[in-house]
C-alpha cells in the first residue's frame, strides 16, 4: 500500500523525492502523464490542467505493517 500527497510545486516534490530516496525511503512520483511520455509526445492533448498539477506535485510513500 502507499499514501500520497501533494507539495508546493514540482521543485519542492524534486527536492523531497531526492532526500528521502537518500535516506533510504522509496518514495517515487505519483505517476506521469502520457502525453510527456517519449512515444505520445507528438499527440494531440486538450487543456488537461487538473491532471498537471498533481501530476507535478503528487509524491507516493511507502506504507506496510512490515516497514
Amino acid at each position: 500500500m502507499r499514501l500520497n500527497f501533494l507539495l508546493k510545486n514540482r521543485e519542492n516534490r524534486n527536492n523531497f523525492l531526492k532526500f528521502t530516496n537518500e535516506k533510504g525511503v522509496k518514495t517515487r512520483p505519483v505517476w506521469e502523464l502520457m502525453n510527456r511520455l517519449e512515444m505520445f509526445k507528438n499527440c494531440q492533448v486538450e487543456n488537461i490542467e487538473n491532471s498537471d498539477r498533481p501530476a507535478d506535485r503528487g509524491v507516493n510513500i511507502p506504507s506496510s505493517v512490515i516497514l
